[in-house]
């Protein structure tokens, strides 16, 4: 029996306690500050003859100091030798982690002594490299606990699908950009419902909306440049071996463009035989 390997990582204060405690209520056998230079040796006990260990999932962080050299060779001779690694990234913007801090009474295990902000600065530039190259990066700025665990459960639990899984978000801009996007479309320059006063109540799941969108030239034309895209980048990204891929799509208050145009991206790429989550973050947003 191959086990399921997933490594939890990313900035301090950004929710890695609670992604453990979540994949460890999932059936992961969850080891907290492992060293990137014992992981292979867990990993032997967890396949040995008789093991009865099929998922484990360790939590890899500063804590360990001058490791990350070590995590990217680990990572990479575990999948060497046939091995399905996940690394799960979980971020947060500056504010929202120095006010976790200040909250615990807590100090930075890189601040030394100086402010949270300037060990929270010293743990992004160390973890630059690890985040780019991670499965799925999970941004927690806006995201309480019961969130998160919804989040991870998707992606870990036992109604996961092997292969690639992409969430698509919609959102408006004048709530921010999701940090967790690794694609983001903006689709403003389309006619906005917003202004039309039959429209404004409802949102892109209704159909007058719906319909009204995709009325327009310009939503045709999008579209039309859109999917050959998609078509190209979703399977190579499958064959890549990319386990998660999320792709933003927002209008300026994410309530009527972005979710419809959402919702037709979510249908396409199930068309292409690849597993989809849809979030529309900001449609009960006024």
């Amino acid at each position: 029996m191959t086990p399921q390997l997933a490594i939890i990582t990313g900035l301090s204060g950004a929710g890695r306690t609670t992604a453990a405690k979540v994949l460890e209520d999932l059936g992961y056998f969850v080891i907290d500050n492992m060293p990137p230079q014992l992981i292979e040796r867990v990993v032997d006990l967890a396949t040995a003859p008789g093991s009865t260990v099929d998922r484990v999932a360790l939590v890899v962080d500063v804590r360990g100091r001058h490791f990350f050299g070590d995590l990217h060779r680990t990572v990479q001779s575990l999948e060497d030798r046939g091995l399905s690694v996940r690394v799960l990234f979980l971020e947060s913007a500056d504010e929202a982690l120095v006010k976790r801090y200040e909250a615990a009474r807590r100090a930075h295990p890189l601040s030394g002594a100086g402010r949270v902000v300037d060990g929270i600065a010293r743990e992004r530039a160390l973890l630059a490299d690890l985040r780019a190259e991670a499965d799925l990066v999970v941004d927690t700025t806006d995201t309480n606990v019961h969130e998160l665990r919804d989040r991870l459960v998707d992606a870990f639990g036992e109604g996961r699908q092997d292969g690639m899984v992409v969430n698509v978000v919609s959102f408006g801009f004048k709530n921010g950009t999701p940090r967790d996007a690794d694609l983001v479309l903006d689709c403003r320059f389309l006619p906005n419902p917003h202004w039309v006063d039959e429209l404004r109540p409802f949102t892109g799941l209704d159909e007058p909306v719906r319909e009204y969108v995709l009325a327009q030239p310009d939503t045709v034309a999008f579209v039309e440049r859109l999917w050959p895209l998609l078509d190209l980048m979703v399977p190579a990204f499958v064959k890549e071996g990319k386990h998660y891929l999320t792709i933003g799509i927002g209008c300026t208050g994410g309530r009527h463009r972005s979710v419809v145009l959402g919702e037709m991206i979510a249908e396409h790429i199930r068309s292409l035989g690849v597993s989809v989550q849809v979030d529309h973050r900001d449609r009960t947003t006024q």
